[in-house]
């Protein structure tokens, strides 16, 4: 028997207001059968896939979201909170997310927080209040009280944190990259080259991203036998203002810092620039070391050094890590469990 129904007759049938059960009936397929396939369910039969795919887009069939939620207790939506979408990192996590879970079936609602505490604090409630399955956050500078986000994981909805993440125990999953490695290799690159008096430019110190990063600028300082100079370090948002501020600073006296190692590559990239204008050739004078692999950091002259953190494959994890959770539920999430380090690597140009 044939399964074509001539569109003008089905537009008859199929209301505003029309159901899984109505397509089934007219297409003499299970309800069952239509459900798996408007939900993406690998175990279809290509053919049955095709034939109701059709007939969906010949009546203009909408599926009801959040009546389907109510029923199955999912929603197959997966939130994501991040500090800034325009950020080079996240713009190339989330294009990694949104294109993995796409494959399994799963929406994403992206949101940012501007760094704002109190629009994430009223994104983890939207977050909630729409039913997602699951939320995926970078949280802001200054998140330090994570309760906000208890009204997910109280509610069986899992959380998963990434790039910033909580620096004490949460019952949520953790993936982080190695940033204190980053800082590490930088520094000691700046040594090995010759650098003595190496200036700092930190983030804020209370994000975990700038506390491990820090540690390994002060681990690779030690391991060669060289304190660390106080009034060269600086600690504050990573802005192109705060960044001259800092360099203003430094360069204000002599002796003048012969090497700079910054904690994101904007802030380099404004050190490039306020060389250039008081006249300091770089490398020659001033050593200059990033940190993202940010594209400008490649394209700029001279061509900036600086950790590359493979946002590509963090994506990738993230993905992974949270259908792992989806299938097993919130029991597999451990309020102790260690977080996942992703690699990261010391990308040397001609700053340095």
């Amino acid at each position: 028997m044939s399964l074509c129904v001539e569109p003008a007759i089905m537009k008859k049938k199929l209301n505003k207001k029309n159901s899984i059960q109505d397509l089934a009936a007219a297409l003499q397929l299970s309800p069952a059968t239509i459900s798996r396939v408007l939900n993406n369910h690998p175990h279809v039969h290509e053919a049955t896939r095709t034939k109701v795919m059709t007939m969906v887009e010949q009546v203009g069939y909408k599926r009801n979201v959040m009546a389907s939620g109510l029923r199955t207790n999912k929603t197959n939506t997966i939130g994501l909170i991040v500090p800034r979408i325009s950020m080079f990192l996240h713009t190339e996590v989330i294009t990694t997310i949104q294109n993995g879970l796409h494959t399994h079936g799963y929406n994403l609602i992206i949101c940012q927080s501007n760094d704002s505490l109190e629009i994430e604090k009223d994104l983890a409630q939207t977050m909630y209040a729409s039913r997602v399955d699951a939320v995926i956050v970078a949280c802001t500078l200054f998140t330090s009280d994570f309760s906000h986000f208890d009204v997910l994981t109280q509610n069986n909805i899992p959380v998963l944190f990434y790039d910033r993440v909580p620096v004490k125990p949460y019952p949520a999953c953790v993936i982080k990259g190695d940033d204190f490695r980053g800082a590490y290799l930088a520094t000691s690159h700046l040594i090995e080259l010759g650098s003595k008096r190496i200036a700092y430019i930190s983030g804020p110190i209370g994000c975990n991203i700038y506390i491990d990063r820090y540690a390994g600028f002060e681990r690779a300082m030690q391991q060669h036998d060289m304190p660390v100079q106080k009034d060269l370090v600086f600690y504050h948002e990573l802005t192109v203002d705060n960044a001259r501020k800092s360099l203003h600073r430094l360069f204000a006296r002599k002796p003048y810092p012969d090497a700079i190692l910054a904690a994101n590559d904007l802030t380099a990239l404004t050190a490039l620039a306020f060389a250039k204008e008081i006249g300091i050739a770089v490398p020659q004078e001033l050593r200059i070391v990033g940190y993202s692999n940010d594209p400008r950091s490649s394209i700029v002259t001279p061509s900036i050094t600086t950790v590359e953190q493979f946002p590509g494959r963090i994506g990738q994890v993230i993905v992974a890590e949270l259908l792992r959770v989806l299938k097993n539920d919130m029991q597999s999430v451990a309020i102790d469990a260690p977080p996942i380090i992703t690699p990261v690597e010391l990308i040397r140009r001609m700053s340095t």
